[in-house]
């Protein structure tokens, strides 16, 4: 999708992602043709209403987003487990603000509706999905205990994924940086947090 747009369709969604933000669900196309310099006649002629270029814009982000974690989560059958989660915890702290925003903006998505198809759920499932295949081959090479690889990969998930939603939205400060926040996560994750007797 994100080949096939426009320069000034992609200036539209850019604005729209900047009002969705700002407004939550009162966004206006009024507003939306202020904030991208277009009239709302351009932004209906490109997009129809307002509920076609809202999941335009949804879709175009998340795409965005989705090619960012699959590059995060890629791994090779040889790659060491602390490497792995490294990289990946690092790959998802040092997004662009633009890929936080479609997060932020999924969980009001989640606050307003029940839906079921919401961004943070595909989005969690797409991570968990790639950690699972991760810690299968692991399991598979004799380097992880034969156990459940869904939980596993929900707590990898959490660990990573969750942690960096605390600071990345809404801003909590752990207290110390990153590095010695990933170090002591992976002891936990690799060596336990129980007392060695």
């Amino acid at each position: 999708m994100a080949e096939n747009i426009d320069e000034t369709s992609l200036k539209i969604m850019k604005a729209t992602l900047v009002v969705l933000q700002r407004e939550g669900s009162k966004a206006t196309t009024k507003k939306i043709a202020v904030e991208s310099g277009f009239n709302e006649l351009t932004i209906f002629r490109k997009f129809k209403n307002k509920n076609n270029l809202i999941n335009a814009t949804k879709e175009y982000y998340l795409k965005l987003l989705m090619d960012k974690l699959e590059d995060a989560f890629d791994y090779g059958e040889d790659e060491d487990i602390e490497e792995f989660l490294r990289i990946t915890f690092f790959s998802i702290l040092n997004l662009e603000e633009s890929d936080f925003d479609i997060l932020r903006l999924a969980m009001e998505e989640v606050r307003e509706s029940s839906d079921n198809k919401s961004i943070m759920l595909e989005v969690a499932l797409f991570i968990i999905e790639k950690l699972e295949g991760f810690f299968k081959i692991q399991i598979e090479k004799g380097i992880v205990k034969d156990m459940d690889i869904r939980s596993i990969a929900v707590m990898c998930y959490n660990s990573i994924f969750q942690s960096v939603l605390l600071w990345k939205i809404y801003s909590i400060d752990v207290g110390f940086d990153t590095n010695h926040y990933v170090d002591n996560l992976l002891n936990m994750l690799l060596e336990g947090i129980g007392v060695q007797k």
